[in-house]
């Protein structure tokens, strides 16, 4: 069986681009209440994920960081912690749990590496105890 049934699709998913401004991303972040969110390209391929904690670390080592400067500045500056693995859509539904223990999301792209949508871990415990 494969991951589809458990996905989030893209157009229900707070998501960034790469282009995007530091400003447009903390108050994408600040409107959904998310700590994270999936960074892609304007060809909707994914890029990372860009974390609050990415930000803050970034907002700290510029020192005197202003709102002009976070409208002036891109997301893709902002060097990233870690970011989620994404898996395609053919993989096998056992093969997301090793991923979903360390991050709260999977980014879910297809075979050309698009972005399509997530899965969180929210639903595959929901899947798990549905069983």
């Amino acid at each position: 069986m494969n991951i589809a049934f458990l996905l989030t699709p893209k157009a229900d998913v707070a998501y960034i681009y790469d282009d995007f401004t530091v400003r447009q991303v903390l108050e994408k972040m600040e409107h959904h209440g998310y700590t994270a969110v999936p960074v892609i390209n304007r060809d909707g391929g994914y890029v990372g994920t860009i974390t609050e904690g990415d930000l803050l670390w970034y907002i700290k080592n510029q020192r005197a960081f202003d709102l002009v400067a976070a409208e002036q500045t891109p997301v893709a500056v902002v060097p990233r912690r870690h970011d989620n693995s994404a898996l395609p859509i053919s993989t096998d539904i056992k093969d997301i749990f090793t991923l979903a223990l360390d991050q709260n999301f999977v980014p879910v792209v297809d075979d050309r590496g698009i972005f399509i949508g997530i899965i969180t871990r929210k639903h595959i415990l929901q899947h798990c105890c549905s069983l």
